[in-house]
């Protein structure tokens, strides 16, 4: 059963996974990896991914968590550097967090929701979802991003970009395949 360490543990791990490909990288390929059908780079992913976590990481213990109003601080989508520290910080955001239960109401305000000051604007959500929404997101953003890579002639960890309940189902079968 799912519970606030193994989530928090789940999105620590996904943004490990983030961190060893950026390292893997130079800063000049960093900026430059984009997908043939988009003008948007792997550093606009690795960003985008990123605001998630400091909006859920800057509103989680007041109870509210804005992702409308996100940072977007274009250096992380352009300094792999810069992007590598922000990552790093935001993993050391959420093992400060670990005390929080799963179950702890927060009200959320998603893209486009409306107006902050209207009360529509706004969700009931908790914990635990949350941290399993910023898994997903970065998930999926993650894959994007290894396609691009390997599109552009890169190789990536298997792991990457792959949910973690599929790498999981993954471990299982090999074990009972042997």
């Amino acid at each position: 059963m799912q519970n606030t360490h193994s989530l928090i543990q789940q999105n620590i791990g996904v943004l490990k996974q983030g961190l060893e490909v950026l390292n893997e990288l130079d800063d000049q390929v960093y900026p430059n990896v984009k997908h043939p059908f988009s003008e948007y780079g792997i550093g606009s992913h690795f960003r985008h991914c990123l605001d998630f976590y400091y909006a859920f990481l800057n509103g989680v213990e007041l109870g509210w968590i804005d992702y409308d109003n996100r940072q977007r601080d274009e250096r992380i989508g352009k300094d792999r550097l810069t992007a590598v520290q922000k990552m790093t910080e935001a993993i050391q955001g959420l093992e400060r967090i670990s005390w929080l239960h799963e179950h702890s109401s927060l009200m959320v305000r998603l893209e486009d929701a409306g107006n902050a000051a209207e009360p529509s604007s706004w969700s009931s959500s908790t914990v635990m979802r949350e941290l399993q929404a910023l898994v997903s997101h970065t998930v999926h953003h993650f894959a994007l991003i290894g396609v691009m890579l390997q599109l552009n002639g890169f190789g990536i960890p298997d792991e990457f970009g792959v949910a973690p309940s599929t790498l999981n189902r993954w471990r299982t079968t090999a074990v009972c395949a042997q």
